[in-house]
This record gives C-alpha cells, sequence and structure tokens, in this order.
C-alpha cells in the first residue's frame, strides 16, 4: 500500500510515519496482514507538483497537516480549511478515491469552553469539507477529533501542557501551574499511531459526541482512539517530579501495562538532557569487594548487584520475612543455606556461564563463596523489600557450624 501522510514533520507525523516504515521494512510485526510499500511525506517544504503526484499515486491518506499557533486568527481557516480543500480537490482530480484520514480536535465540538473557539470552528469547517466529499466522490472519510496529546518528539512551550512540563522538569525549568484540579483528557502517541494502523485495516473505532465527551458506537459518524486518559495537572506534576528524583531514591513509581504513569514516564524519559542520561550509583566497598543497591520500588522489592573478590564469602545470615534471589552473571560461586536449627547444608554450585536464579529461603542463614582466585564473582540479588536500616531482619549466624 501507498500511504501519503501530510503534515509528516509534525509531532504526530513523525510518529506515524516512523512506524509505517518499520511495517514496510519488515520491523513491526504485530499489526498483521498489514502492508506498506511506500511513504509519501509532504509537509510546509514540499512542492505543489509533489502533492500532485502522491494525490495521484497514495492509496490511503493521513492528512495531519493543520494550524496550531497562528500569528493571527485568520490563519486557522486558512491553514486548516484551505489545504484540506486543495488535497481534496487534488485527488478528486486524480479521480483517487482512497480513503482520507483528517486530523481534528475535540475543540471542534464547540462545546463547553471551547464554545468560542476560532480554531475549533476551523477544524469544524474542515470536518464538514471532508464529509462532503465522502457524500460526494463516495470514498471512505474517517474524522478524528484528537484530545491533549502527548509522546516522545513532542514540542514543549508549543501547544501540549504534558510536553512543556516534561521538558521543563527534566531540564530544571520552571513550570506554572494555576489550578492544580484541572483536569485534561489525554491521548498518547502510541496509542494514536496504532489506531491510524488499524484504520489502514478498515479496523478503525467509530463514535459520536455528547458534549466533549466521546461516545464509542459502531456506526458513529466519527471515528476515535479508545484509550485515553483523564489526570489533573497537579498529579501529572507529582508524577513527573517523583519521575525526576528516581536518580537519587532509586524508587521505581508504579508504572502498570497500559498506564498513565507508564506512558508519562517514557515521555519525560525522552526529553532528558545528555547530562541526565546516566547517573551514578552509590557503590559500597570494602576489601571483599562491593555492594551496590540499582533500583527499588514501593511494592516490588529491590534489585541490586554484588561483586566478591577471589577467594571471598559474603553473607553468613537469615531473615524472618525477606527472601531474595541470587543470579550470577560473571564468575563462579557457591551459594549455601542451611535452615537454622538444622544441620543439612543445601549447596548450589553457580555459574556466568549457565545463568540461574537461586532462592535465599526465609529462616535460612545463606552465604555466597568465590570459588576463584583470580576473577571476580558478580552477583544480580532481587529482595522482596527494600532495606529498612530501622528494621534490617537481618541475624548474623555462620552457614557450616564450627567444629
Amino acid at each position: 500500500m501507498k500511504i501519503l501522510v501530510t503534515g509528516a514533520k509534525g509531532f504526530v507525523g513523525k510518529n506515524l510515519c516512523a512506524q509505517l516504515k518499520n511495517i514496510r521494512d519488515g520491523k513491526a510485526r504485530c499489526y498483521g496482514d498489514v502492508a506498506v510499500e511506500e511513504v509519501f511525506e509532504y509537509d510546509i517544504d514540499s512542492t505543489a507538483e509533489d502533492l500532485d503526484a502522491y494525490c495521484r499515486d497514495a492509496e490511503f491518506v493521513f492528512n495531519l497537516a493543520g494550524v496550531n499557533r497562528p500569528q493571527n486568527t485568520e490563519e486557522f481557516m486558512e491553514g486548516n480549511f484551505g489545504f484540506a480543500s486543495t488535497l481534496l480537490e487534488t485527488l478528486e482530480k486524480h479521480e483517487n478515491k482512497a480513503p482520507v484520514m483528517l486530523s481534528s480536535s475535540i475543540q471542534a465540538t464547540l462545546a463547553g469552553r471551547f464554545g468560542d473557539s476560532e480554531y475549533g470552528r476551523s477544524k469544524r469547517a474542515g470536518e464538514e469539507l471532508f464529509f462532503n466529499y465522502s457524500v460526494r466522490t463516495g470514498a471512505r472519510v474517517l474524522v478524528y477529533r484528537f484530545p491533549n496529546l502527548f509522546g516522545k518528539w513532542c514540542r514543549p512551550n508549543y501547544n501540549s501542557a504534558v510536553a512543556t512540563f516534561c521538558n521543563n522538569i527534566a531540564n530544571d525549568l520552571p513550570i506554572t501551574v494555576n489550578d492544580r484540579s484541572t483536569e485534561l483528557e489525554l491521548l498518547y502517541i502510541d496509542d494514536l499511531v496504532d489506531e491510524m494502523i488499524a484504520a489502514l485495516q478498515g479496523k478503525e473505532h467509530h463514535c459520536e459526541f455528547e458534549g466533549v465527551n466521546t461516545i464509542l458506537c459502531e456506526e458513529g459518524r466519527y471515528c476515535a482512539v479508545p484509550t485515553t486518559h483523564k489526570a489533573t495537572l497537579g498529579e501529572i506534576v507529582d508524577l513527573l517530579e517523583a519521575f525526576k528524583a528516581q536518580p537519587q531514591t532509586l524508587v521505581v513509581p508504579e508504572i502498570p501495562n497500559n498506564s498513565f504513569a507508564k506512558k508519562l514516564y517514557s515521555t519525560y524519559l525522552s526529553y532528558l538532557p545528555k547530562e541526565k542520561v546516566s547517573f551514578e550509583l552509590k557503590m559500597n566497598c570494602d576489601a571483599r569487594g562491593s555492594f551496590t543497591e540499582l533500583l527499588r520500588s514501593e511494592k516490588c522489592g529491590q534489585v541490586s548487584v554484588n561483586i566478591s573478590k577471589p577467594g571471598i564469602t559474603k553473607g553468613e545470615h537469615w531473615h524472618n520475612t525477606k527472601w531474595e534471589f541470587f543470579i550470577v552473571v560473571s564468575g563462579k560461586g557457591l551459594i549455601q543455606q542451611r535452615r537454622v536449627g538444622s544441620d543439612e547444608v543445601l549447596n548450589f554450585e553457580v555459574s556466568g556461564d549457565k545463568i540461574e536464579a537461586v532462592h535465599m529461603l526465609p529462616g535460612y542463614t545463606h552465604n555466597i563463596i568465590n570459588l576463584s582466585d583470580t576473577e571476580d564473582l558478580v552477583t544480580v540479588m532481587w529482595a522482596n523489600e527494600a532495606f529498612d536500616p530501622n528494621k534490617p531482619d537481618t541475624y548474623f549466624e555462620k552457614v557450616e557450624k564450627s567444629l
């Protein structure tokens, strides 16, 4: 399939084109049988001849071009209605009835706080232009009214509060929040792109609107991305501040699958300056080697890395409730465990040549011994709870009893 994307250099356009090219090049196989042969990228620096050729050959059109922040309000209608007219006229000239998607805005509802939006009126006019084109030509038209968008590559200090907050907090710049309780409906760029690719396959989601609220329904006149998130400005800022603090606290906030927090964290990271991409960890070093905490979570414990010098034994303690995984990733060692009150010692030879996880059992005193005379033993350790110095739950006792 040959696909035309207008506004290809914008936020949505860049993300959509990147994934279409991944499909074209066989790098994204998660979309089933969709086939992309060529991606025509049209933007403000393209020529009329480019548009003419693309409209002649395209088999699907994503019209993402539009004006968001013009010098004067008249440019809204010129940019959002005028170009749409040119696009449709060019398709019609070539008798090309390829499906056409229109990127509109929730402001086109002209409901609630958008009732006096010049931008919304220009988007509404563009929508009607597309619907009339469908009636006239029989071409399939897909009109999407997007809420607030966020994700990687979104331009800060433009028309996305999330992009601005992510950029400024990541770069230690001030932010302004007039009302922490203001709620936004937010659409993540990857969810949008997945819906666009579904549209290529004729699997788009349809909807109607009750004011600014999207009501999914199979026979709806409009189209919608089924997954959006609602969050207040205060909630967004608090999450971002927690993300920013992670290199110091080592706490990874909860980021459940498909959650807003997970998507916001990925977005935030995309704005980090080079000097924050890496950060030092505190290595606790002594003559035996080192122990370094890597990260921790509020509900899922902590991960650390332990380095033991040749011939060194570490551990020799037990826990009541805490349990751990020891995973040797380099070197050769011996893990020993003995249930407190018993004489039986459990031995586990471990090696970075055959990586495996060994449980450190509650109520069993345990150790780890570097069996090499020359190489360090490197062990990744996961504990089911983060270390609390006020309640360490750690009790010294040698595994092998003295004779």
